[in-house]
């Protein structure tokens, strides 16, 4: 538990910066140490946080940014520097993930936190950025990727992962991968700041309509179901449904998903063990979605069908 909280944090910081560090827990004020990441690191430190973590039930952050040097509060005035750009992705987690790595707009994360079952804080390490273009572009990213939209501050604290999540019963391992060990600049991140307004602007008059009686998603999922059945290829639907999509964030994405799924629930209905749609859906894919991500996406959308089915069936 110590050894991959310490690693984190070395990822994360440099020697002689001051963190932030918090401990939390419901129904309890909250513990915050404003202290130099070589005092956290150490093993007396270490052993504090987890018997927290263990025995007293608190949850276990650091602040996202490190902080002035002398300071003891973790006010946005308190920020030293930028150093990370960040993303909480709370619902749809595993098919917002698999977007979100498969897109061109940004580049390979630095950290991936499993912070709960389908929910993830995903981290990049970045320079060149000011306070201002650090929120403006979290806000760019909880749009683009379906993030929480109140965690876009620059104060902003992260779960520590090997520490326990203690929201769930029974509590949550917090889990870390390292994609990428590259450092990001502005460039590197590939949104359009100006169609933030414009996004925000399109859904304010998207929620005055009055509702019709069909969406466009169930629309889309109806004229794929059907011309699947009528046996239509499923790339050739895939490109003609991005097209006709063009108003989705990542048209690409939408258009994979929608086909894929409503594809592996056809096969499942007709008999096919889930073993052999995954199968399918990873060879349909592997040209156009990286190795890595294929195979866990495969097994995520037959899943996902299998649970359209059941939940059809008890309807």
């Amino acid at each position: 538990m110590s050894q991959i909280a310490a690693s984190f944090l070395r990822r994360c910081f440099a020697p002689e910066e001051t963190v932030a560090i918090l401990l939390r827990k419901q129904d309890a004020a909250p513990i915050q140490r404003v202290v130099r990441l070589e005092q956290a690191l150490e093993t007396r430190y270490m052993a504090w946080l987890s018997y927290e973590n263990q025995h007293g039930r608190n949850n276990i952050y650091v602040a996202a940014n490190p902080l002035r040097p002398g300071t003891r509060r973790r006010t946005k005035e308190s920020i030293a520097s930028v150093r990370h750009l960040y993303i909480d992705i709370d619902a749809d987690g595993d098919a917002r993930l698999a977007a979100l790595r498969a897109s061109q707009l940004v580049p390979p994360p630095t950290s991936i936190l499993s912070t709960s079952p389908g929910k993830y804080q995903v981290l990049w390490r970045v320079e060149g950025f000011d306070l201002v273009r650090q929120e403006q572009t979290l806000k760019l990213l909880a749009i683009a990727f379906g993030g929480d939209s109140a965690c876009t501050d620059c104060n902003r604290v992260l779960r520590i992962p090997g520490f326990l999540n203690r929201k769930y019963v029974p509590a949550h391992r917090v889990a870390v991968e390292y994609p990428d060990d590259s450092i990001w600049t502005p460039d590197g991140f590939r949104l359009d700041a100006g169609a933030v307004d414009g996004m925000l602007f399109g859904n304010a008059i998207a929620s005055r309509k009055l509702p019709s009686k069909h969406s466009n998603s169930e629309s889309d999922w109806a004229w794929v179901s059907d011309q699947l059945a009528h046996g239509k290829d499923a790339v050739k639907l895939t490109r003609e449904l991005a097209l006709r999509r063009s108003d989705k964030p990542n048209p690409i994405y939408y258009a994979q998903r929608t086909v894929d799924v409503a594809s592996a629930r056809q096969w499942l209905l007709e008999g096919a063990p889930i073993d052999d749609v995954i199968t399918i859906l990873e060879s349909r894919r592997r040209f156009e979605i990286p190795a890595a991500l294929c195979s866990a996406r495969a097994r995520e959308i037959a899943t996902t069908a299998q649970r359209m089915i059941a939940h059809r069936k008890t309807a």
